[in-house]
C-alpha cells in the first residue's frame, strides 16, 4: 500500500500562510512571482478561469509585500529576493461584494473602514468612496515611507453577476468612481495587481489605466496559475501511485487518465505548456478518484447569461476561432460566446496562425460538464428523467452488455430528432449524430465524431475504460442496418484499433429516417 498519510494536499485552501505554516503541499511558483513583481511594470492584470489559483497567488503576493520572509523558506524566491522590504498592502476581494450597488458599496465601505482604523485616518462624513480610497493610499504611504501594493482579486465578480440585470450600470458607475484613483495616485504605488475571469473594459480599471499590462497571454506567465505536467510528476508521485493502486492502473496509466480529465489548458500562443486545472487535480489526488470537480463547484452558473443556444452550438465551439484583437482586448459583453467560453475556462487555445487563435474544449471534465448541461434541453426532457437511463447506459457500455446498452440508448434518443424544432436546420443523420454524441459525452465516454481513417470516415468512436465502440449510422431510407454493416466490413473500420488493448466492438445502427429514433442494431 502506498503511504501518503504524512502529506497534506491544500484542498480548498486559499491562504498561503496556512499552506506554509501547517505543512500543506505547495507547488512552488515563487520564481515566476518574483519576476512579475520586479519587472518594473506597476499595473498588471491577469485573467484566468475560476478555481484556478488566482486567490492563492494574490495571497502569496500579500505575504511577499508584507515581508513575511519566514513563509518562503525553502522556496525558489529565496535565491532571488535579497531585501524583503515590508510595504503597506491594500487588498480587495471583489467576490465578496455581491451583485448590487448596495452590497458593492457596503463591501468597499467595510474594507476602507478597516484600513482607516489601521492607519488612524478619520474620513469626513461627506467623503466619497473614491476620496477614502485615495486617503488610504496616500496615508499608508506617508506613515510607512514605502510605496503601496494594491491587490484586487476577482475584480469582475459583481460585474459578471449583475450583467443583464437592472443593477449592472450602477455597479459599473461605482467602479468608475472608485478605481479612477489608481492612476491619479501612481507616485504612491509600487505594484497594482488585478485578477479576474472576464474583461469588462467600460470601467476605469481599463479605460483610465491605459498603461495596464495584461499579462494573461504572456509566455513567461503561462503557468503562474495551474499546475504543469512537470510539476505534477515532480510533486505528486505518492498520490498518483495511490490512485493507480486503487484503480488497478500502472503509474503511467494513472498519469494519462489525470491528463485526459484535467489537463489541456493553454494560455499563451508563445508558450503552449499544458496546464492542469489545479482545483480538479488536487481534489482528484486527495480523493484518489476521477470526478467532475470543477463544474460541480458552480463553474457553470453564468453560462446562460453569456451563451445562447449552447445545446445546438456546442459542437461548433469545440472547433472555433477568434481574431487576436478580440480574444486579447475585447469586452466580454460584446465579444461573443466564444470569448466568454475562453475566458471562463470552457475553451482553451489549441493553436495560432497569423492573428487567428484556434480554440477547443480543454479536457474530458469540461466536455462532460458541458454535455450534461445541454442534454436535457437537446433531448427535451427534464434532467431527473434522464439520469437513471444515463447511468444504466454508462454501466452497460462499461461491461459490454450490448442488448441492454442499445435499449438504454433507444430510450434516450426516442423521437428527439423528430420533435426538437431547434434541430430542423440539420439533415436527419446529422441530428442523430449530435444527440448521440451528446449522450455519450454526458456519461463520461470519450467520443470522436466523423473520425477520419485511411479508408474513410467513421461516424462515431465511443471509448470506455474497457471497450472501444466503432459506430456506423444509417437511416432506414439509406440502406439501414445492411448498408451500415457492409460499410464497416468494406472499409475495415475496426482495423485501426486492433493495437488497443481494450476490446473493439463495431456496431451497425439503423435510425428512422423520419426522426423516430433507433430502429435496429447489429454487432459486426
Amino acid at each position: 500500500m502506498v503511504e501518503t498519510n504524512d502529506r497534506r494536499l491544500p484542498v480548498g485552501i486559499q491562504s498561503f500562510e496556512k499552506i506554509r505554516k501547517e505543512g500543506y503541499l505547495y507547488v512552488d511558483k515563487t520564481d515566476i512571482i518574483w519576476q512579475l513583481v520586479n519587472r518594473n511594470k506597476t499595473y498588471n492584470y491577469l485573467s484566468r478561469p475560476r478555481r484556478f489559483g488566482k486567490s492563492v497567488l494574490v495571497d502569496t503576493l500579500e505575504a511577499y509585500f508584507t515581508g513575511k520572509k519566514e513563509l518562503f523558506e525553502g522556496l525558489k524566491i529565496m535565491q532571488m529576493e535579497k531585501e524583503w522590504v515590508k510595504r503597506p498592502v491594500i487588498r480587495l476581494d471583489m467576490s465578496r461584494a455581491g451583485a448590487e450597488p448596495e452590497t458593492l458599496r457596503s463591501y468597499l465601505n467595510n474594507v476602507f473602514r478597516q484600513y482607516e482604523k489601521e492607519y488612524s485616518l478619520v474620513p469626513n462624513p461627506t467623503d466619497s468612496l473614491a476620496d477614502r480610497f485615495n486617503a488610504i493610499i496616500v496615508g499608508s504611504y506617508e506613515q510607512t515611507g514605502q510605496q503601496v501594493a494594491i491587490l484586487i482579486d476577482e475584480y469582475d465578480s459583481p460585474l459578471q453577476h449583475s450583467w443583464k440585470t437592472p443593477h449592472h450600470e450602477a455597479c459599473t458607475s461605482i467602479y468608475r468612481e472608485v478605481f479612477a484613483i489608481l492612476k491619479a495616485d501612481d507616485k504612491y504605488e509600487k505594484f497594482v495587481f488585478i485578477t479576474g475571469i472576464t474583461k469588462f473594459t467600460q470601467i476605469s480599471l481599463f479605460s483610465v489605466l491605459n498603461n495596464l499590462s495584461n499579462i494573461s497571454f504572456e509566455p513567461e506567465y503561462a503557468a503562474i496559475c495551474g499546475i504543469t505536467k512537470v510539476e505534477v510528476l515532480r510533486d505528486f508521485q505518492p498520490e498518483i501511485s495511490k490512485l493507480a493502486e486503487y484503480e488497478g492502473w500502472t503509474f503511467d496509466e494513472a498519469v494519462a487518465q489525470l491528463t485526459a480529465y484535467y489537463d489541456g489548458y493553454h494560455f499563451s500562443r508563445r508558450n503552449m505548456v499544458d496546464v492542469f486545472n489545479p482545483f480538479s487535480l488536487i481534489n482528484a489526488l486527495a480523493d484518489s478518484d476521477l470526478k467532475n470537480y470543477w463544474a460541480s463547484s458552480g463553474a457553470t452558473s453564468l453560462l446562460p447569461k453569456f451563451v445562447d443556444d449552447l445545446d445546438i452550438r456546442l459542437k461548433d465551439f469545440d472547433h472555433s476561432a477568434l481574431l487576436s484583437t478580440i480574444i486579447e482586448t475585447s469586452d466580454v459583453t460584446g465579444g461573443g460566446a466564444e470569448l466568454f467560453l475562453y475566458q471562463s475556462g470552457y475553451l482553451t487555445i489549441k493553436g495560432y496562425i497569423n492573428g487567428t487563435y484556434f480554440l477547443g474544449i480543454p479536457n474530458l471534465e469540461v466536455k462532460q460538464a458541458l454535455n450534461e448541461i445541454v442534454l436535457p434541453t437537446l433531448s427535451m426532457r427534464k434532467n431527473h428523467d434522464l439520469q437513471s437511463t444515463q447511468a444504466f447506459l454508462n454501466y452497460y457500455l462499461s461491461v459490454g452488455d450490448l442488448p441492454e446498452a442499445m435499449k438504454s440508448l433507444k430510450a434516450l434518443i426516442a423521437d428527439v430528432p423528430y420533435s426538437n424544432k431547434k434541430l430542423a436546420s440539420m439533415d436527419m443523420e446529422e441530428r442523430y449524430r449530435l444527440i448521440m454524441s451528446t449522450i455519450f459525452n454526458a456519461i463520461g465516454c470519450r467520443v470522436e465524431v466523423e473520425k477520419m481513417i485511411a479508408t474513410g470516415r467513421i461516424d462515431m468512436v465511443v471509448e470506455t475504460t474497457n471497450f472501444v465502440y466503432v459506430l456506423e449510422l444509417k437511416l432506414s431510407n439509406n440502406g439501414g442496418i445492411d448498408a451500415a454493416t457492409e460499410q464497416i466490413r468494406a472499409k475495415q473500420y475496426a482495423e485501426p484499433f486492433n493495437a488497443d488493448k481494450r476490446k473493439v466492438i463495431a456496431l451497425a445502427i439503423e435510425l428512422d429516417d423520419k426522426g423516430k429514433g433507433l430502429i435496429n442494431w447489429k454487432e459486426v
